[in-house]
């Protein structure tokens, strides 16, 4: 089943996202490998593709696992919330409808 992490950021988080990139990117990219993404991004703070010193507020990632509590062990272990990135994180069922 597919599911979506929605986690919103501390305050100020560029530089620790910065510097934990890396490590969450590889996760998702090995998620994308075994053909389990369906996507995944982050939410600036301001109204832009790109949105500079201004950061970011959160990230959306929705894959397919095997249940809700694998999701949530998988969430809890992205490099993003252990450099202290993430405030919350919510992870719950979604279900594709379109397109």
């Amino acid at each position: 089943m597919l599911y979506a992490i929605i986690a919103e950021d501390v305050e100020n988080s560029l530089e620790k996202r910065l510097q934990a990139r890396p490590a969450h990117l590889e996760r998702l990219k090995a998620l994308q490998d075994e053909g389990r993404l369906l996507l995944a991004g982050p939410h600036p703070v301001i109204d832009a593709e790109d949105p500079g010193p201004a950061g970011f507020s959160g990230s959306l990632v929705v894959a397919e696992f095997e249940s809700l509590e694998t999701a949530r062990r998988w969430a809890d272990a992205d490099p993003y919330l252990a450099a202290g990135v993430y405030d919350r994180v919510l992870v719950k069922p979604f279900r594709k409808v379109l397109p």
